[in-house]
């Protein structure tokens, strides 16, 4: 029932809430008239299940405190004009009566923002003219590092872009266009970020399950606390290929594993079975394109039209065994997890912990997607009073997530700061907004002024 349910409207006393209030301030200044309406959706940490949303498998992310905010009046101007309270990010206009074009080698802010208007108007209602719209957006979300502020803006785009049309969609709706609009600027995710922005509730992890979406609670145990420690490493994943060469990866591992069965579901299998299987058909040395081309009787034309993307024809090395056994054994280590919160057997935060660390040398050692950064600081995690501590989102840079012990969180993030962040003037400047508690915040959600 939750599943089927609109994102909130809620009345709000926006002079009540300082940074609402700000970002009324700066729409007033900027267009000489007040906002209609808010909406806000928020980033995310996945917990644990990285890198396999996007073949299938269920993963457990929840959601943040930081958010994108957007204020938004709506009128008849037939221009939809977008400005940041973020001086670095610059103004944009785009006519509502031309087709929206979103340019993917160079991903501007303001794309993703478009990004969710362009899906809701041709995913949903094919509306011909959109309304003209006024907007200023403000995020909280650190950029580039893995939290999500990316999908948060394509996701508050939609939610913005249905309000303003007055539309009604449902949050697994939402979350279903713009995860596929996302795609609009080269990203070819699974999901996991759309949904979480769109099906979180405060207090709450969730397991998201996907084809058909929906997610479940997932309570987290008491006595300890989760804590986000960025790296300072950015990973710009749409600019970069390395994201869409794992998608790649995953897609030929698959399909060579499902021949070998005779099924074209791989999904029938049990993941344990999943996993000798992998030891069984795939040998751990690179395939080369000739190579896969054979195994699956396809040319070479086949090879690049139906397994690689626009940015990935340059590749000619695949690490087939190692993406397929982080894939399969990532997708246990979550439903264990959420069998451990479930269950809350005596030792449970050292079970998730040791979960957690699992994870984290899978992502590292099989799925290639740390650095040298990210290792590091999960070392100090765990030395510094982590159970447990890995890289979350996509990698590369980015944050590391780790469960502490409630009682010793102010310990674990003195020590953090001391060994990680101080040392370094680069990192000591962005400690304040990249080292701090979070705790499972709501999902998206459109605001009115009471």
């Amino acid at each position: 029932t939750e599943m089927a349910t609109n994102p909130p409207k809620l009345k709000t006393a926006i002079t009540a809430n300082e940074r609402l209030h700000n970002l009324k301030k700066t729409f007033e200044a900027k267009y000489g008239e007040s906002p209609l309406f808010y909406a806000c959706a928020p980033g995310r940490v996945n917990l644990i299940g990285e890198h396999i949303d996007y073949c299938g498998y269920s993963v457990l992310p929840m959601a943040i405190e930081q958010n994108i905010i957007a204020a938004v009046s709506v009128n008849n101007s037939g221009t939809i004009q977008l400005a940041n309270t973020n001086p670095q990010y610059k103004d944009f206009t785009v006519s509502c009566f031309e087709d929206i074009v979103v340019d993917r080698d160079n991903p501007k802010w303001y794309y993703y923002f478009l990004c969710g208007v362009k899906g809701i108007q041709v995913r949903h209602f094919g509306i011909a003219h959109l309304s003209g719209m006024l907007c200023v957006v403000n995020g909280t979300i650190p950029p580039s590092s893995g939290l999500s502020s990316s999908s948060a803006l394509v996701c508050c785009a939609g939610l913005v872009t249905m309000e303003a049309n007055q539309k009604s969609l449902s949050k697994v709706a939402l979350a279903e266009i713009c995860a596929k609009c996302e795609r609009y600027i080269g990203t070819e995710g699974g999901g996991m970020d759309q949904s979480i922005s769109f099906l979180a509730e405060r207090g709450t992890a969730k397991l998201i399950e996907f084809q058909p979406l929906r997610a479940t609670d997932v309570t987290l145990p008491d006595g300890a606390l989760f804590v986000i420690s960025n790296c300072c490493v950015e990973m710009n994943k749409a600019a970069s290929s390395h994201f869409n060469i794992r998608v790649v990866e995953c897609r030929i591992a698959t399909k060579m594993l499902a021949q070998k069965r005779g099924l074209d579901s791989s999904r029938l299998l049990k993941l344990a079975e999943m996993l000798a299987l992998v030891d069984e058909v795939l040998h751990p040395e690179p395939y080369g394109r000739e190579e896969i081309c054979k195994v699956l009787d396809i040319t070479s034309e086949q090879f690049s039209t139906e397994l690689l993307s626009a940015n990935t024809q340059h590749v000619t090395q695949f690490k087939l065994h190692q993406r397929a056994k982080h894939v399969y054994s990532e997708a246990a280590r979550v439903l264990q997890f959420k069998k451990v919160c479930d269950s809350k057997p005596t030792g449970s935060i050292q079970l998730l912990g040791d979960l957690m660390n699992q994870s984290h040398a899978s992502c590292r050692d099989l799925y290639e997607c740390s650095c040298p950064e990210l290792d590091q600081l999960v070392d100090i995690c765990r030395k510094s009073g982590a159970v447990g501590s890995r890289l979350t989102g996509a990698g590369w840079g980015g944050c590391a997530v780790s469960m502490v012990p409630s009682e010793t969180v102010e310990s674990f993030l003195q020590a953090v700061r001391e060994a990680y962040y101080l040392p370094d003037a680069h990192r000591a400047a962005m400690e304040k907004q990249s080292l701090f508690v979070s705790k499972p915040g709501g999902g998206a959600a459109v605001f009115l002024e009471e």
